[in-house]
């Protein structure tokens, strides 16, 4: 809702329930159908997202949430998903002209003297009823491909990480946009009152990965209201910073600081009718209330034993991949709307044939475990996990090429990515790539067309998710993207 809007209509309702006779009965009939709306939480009028209700979707969801398993830095789909048989044949040779037509490459490439093709070293076998191809890094995936959508097709303009993966997580490459979460947050918030409707978690680095820097924005609300924005889970400390009461202050000097705070608050609102200043009431108050849900939220102590041995070694250890996927499937029983698991370190310029293995390891258990986990609970019909990254790699060596190691530059012509639950079909493949995995020959789909598809299962359409800033509609596609309705059941 546009902050002007809402001003205008605070004034109108200010001037409602103070001038008219029928006021009180209204507001009387207003607190029986919605209890919250007069809790005296607000002093302008919220979006239904600020209420934690569900809008009017267009269209009935397929999904009430979204886990995204988001691999930053870019896994290479040539040794992971997009299986080429053929390149043995061309190991060592340049890549052909007919294959790059030009395509632009980056700067840590472009001044060598020739680009060696490099085949994967990694063998790869079919699964699934179907037969999906997948390399002998992925046997845990291998267990739940039937589960799951592959899209070998998925490609974008963004060459370098940081404007990639912020295309990826904003709809555009130039910082300063709302992040998707966010936008579902504005869209249709969240049923629970107690934790954010949109949740961040950082996975440690393992041991000697290389990694590029994760900035804030990227889970950041823009233009949006702040209070929409995601809350990042520290593994460390408290899990929210400040969110323990220092020493000598109890639960209820809190309260009272908070009440006063707010009261203050609430007598700048009506001066200034700036919805940021309701966000930040808003806050205060979310604070407030997940002093208590945090702190049950990451407590794994209750969870049986076979689901942590399902989810691998590392599962107890606070800031592993492992612990973090656990705890996206706690947030999603407790209805947070949108969850974003980040795992760093796929930017194998370098010795990949080495690295990759040790990253593959730490990812593969723990994401299987999560489609099980999510699936035997029931839960799997109605949340929507995503994996991938930003941009895939290239066939050609970066760095001098042997036998048994290999570099991969950036590559955005074509990447992998895989979907499940949520409304998608399952033991699917789609899309397909050249015999260098170098262009799409099938069924591209463009990051907007990503995003229109996950807006799509959550019930609302791309189109329509719009919010007025600096005189025009914003959204998170811009003015693209189209749903890929091949790949939901």
């Amino acid at each position: 809702m546009n902050p002007l809007h809402q001003q205008a209509l605070a004034e109108t309702r200010r001037y409602f329930f103070g001038r008219c006779a029928a006021g009180l009965g209204t507001a009387a009939l207003a607190s029986v159908l919605n209890p919250r709306l007069l809790a005296g939480e607000t002093a302008t009028a919220p979006d239904a997202a600020s209420l934690g209700m569900m809008p009017s979707l267009h269209h009935k969801p397929t999904a009430k949430r979204v886990i995204w398993l988001f691999m930053a830095d870019a896994p290479s789909q040539l040794d992971l998903f997009d299986y080429k048989p053929k390149l043995q044949e061309e190991y060592d040779k340049d890549l052909p002209e007919s294959v790059r037509m030009g395509q632009r490459i980056t700067t840590m490439t472009s001044g060598q003297a020739r680009f060696p093709v490099a085949p994967s070293i990694f063998t790869f076998q079919q699964h699934g009823k179907h037969g999906a191809w997948l390399s002998e890094l992925l046997p845990h995936t291998a267990g739940i491909v039937d589960d799951i959508t592959i899209v070998k097709s998925v490609f974008t303009e963004a060459i370098n990480h940081d404007p990639a993966i912020t295309f990826i997580q904003t709809g555009s490459e130039i910082p300063g946009r709302p992040s998707m979460g966010a936008w579902v947050s504005y869209g249709i918030g969240s049923p629970n009152e107690d934790l954010p409707a949109f949740v961040v978690l950082h996975s440690r680095l393992a041991s000697g990965s290389q990694s590029q820097a994760l900035f804030s924005r990227l889970w950041g609300s823009g233009f949006l209201p702040t209070r929409h924005q995601g809350v990042a889970l520290r593994s460390s400390g408290d899990p929210v910073l400040y969110l323990s009461n220092p020493p000598g202050v109890d639960q209820q000097t809190r309260r009272r600081m908070l009440d006063g705070l707010a009261a203050l608050n609430e007598k700048r609102l009506g001066v200034k009718g700036d919805p940021e200043i309701q966000a930040r009431i808003s806050q205060y108050e979310m604070a407030f209330r997940m002093q208590t849900s945090v702190p049950e939220l990451t407590d794994i102590s209750g969870e049986p034993q076979d689901v942590l041995d399902m989810y691998g070694p590392e599962v107890t250890e606070p800031g592993t991949y492992a612990y973090n996927c656990l705890l996206a499937r706690r947030l999603a029983e407790r209805g947070v709307r949108f969850t974003q698991v980040f795992l760093r370190g796929w930017d194998h310029h370098g010795n990949l044939p080495k690295q990759i293995p040790q990253l593959s390891k730490a990812m593969d258990q723990p994401t299987a475990a999560l489609l099980k986990d999510l699936k035997q609970r029931g839960m799997l019909d109605d949340t929507l996990v995503v994996w991938g990254g930003e941009f895939g790699r290239t066939v050609y060596s970066q760095g001098t090429l042997t036998q048994d190691n290999y570099g991969r530059d950036h590559h955005p012509r074509n990447f992998t990515m895989w979907l499940a639950g949520g409304g998608v079909k399952r033991g699917l493949v789609y899309g397909e790539t050249d015999d260098f995995s170098y262009n799409v020959t099938e069924n591209p789909v463009h990051i907007h067309d990503l995003n229109a598809t996950i807006l799509h299962c959550l019930g609302v359409d791309h189109e329509r998710l719009t919010y007025r800033f600096q005189g025009r509609d914003f959204r998170l596609t811009d003015v693209h993207g189209k749903v890929v309705r091949e790949i939901l059941a």
